[in-house]
């Protein structure tokens, strides 16, 4: 079995710790645990890391967020994997800091990442794990906020946000999405 998980974010050191970047520091993570690294490829950084027999192949897009979709879609093309079993990553600002939350399908909620993959897929039928960012910023002011940098606070709590977001990984890859969903969702 061959997954397809994929982090979001914006390459660059300037975006390396926003909160627009979590995904790209979920998948970093889970890729670390696995003892796998990144090399630079076409449209990514690619690792492929194996869990309990399975093969993930983990991308951080480096199309920047609004072109995520290309690279999605060349990279299941590449690997042959099918649309079932792919999960994005992603930030949420719809989530209070720190909550995580996996579905199967979904709208864009405004997300230009999710948005052009959508496009590009022509479906919104794509497993996602949103990690929480809160919604701590004035009206008109979100792309502001979810390029700017974590608070001392979140900061302190990120690790534990992401090991359990590597959880939901895992879980995708080895009992499935409905499984994972009813396990994780309210951890």
């Amino acid at each position: 079995m061959k997954y397809l998980i994929v982090g979001l974010g914006n390459p660059g050191s300037k975006y390396e710790n926003t909160r627009h970047n979590i995904g790209f520091k979920v998948v970093s993570e889970f890729v670390r645990e696995r003892g796998g690294e990144f090399e630079t490829d076409k449209l990514a950084d690619v690792a492929k890391v194996k869990f309990k027999g399975r093969t993930f192949v983990v991308i951080k897009p480096n199309t920047f967020m609004n072109l995520s979709g290309k690279a999605v879609n060349f990279w299941m093309q590449q690997e042959k994997i099918s649309r079932e079993n792919i999960l994005v990553v992603t930030d949420d600002i719809a989530l209070p800091f720190g909550k995580l939350r996996m579905k199967g399908k979904g709208s864009d909620g405004g997300h230009n990442g999710l948005k052009d993959i959508q496009r590009v897929l022509g479906t919104p039928q794509y497993a996602r794990l949103r990690f929480g960012v809160g919604s701590e910023f004035n009206p008109g002011k979100q792309s502001n906020y979810v390029l700017g940098e974590w608070s001392k606070d979140e900061d302190l709590a990120m690790p534990e946000r992401i090991e359990t977001a590597t959880e939901f990984i895992k879980g995708f890859g080895t009992i499935g999405l409905q499984l994972t969903m009813t396990n994780w969702n309210n951890k």
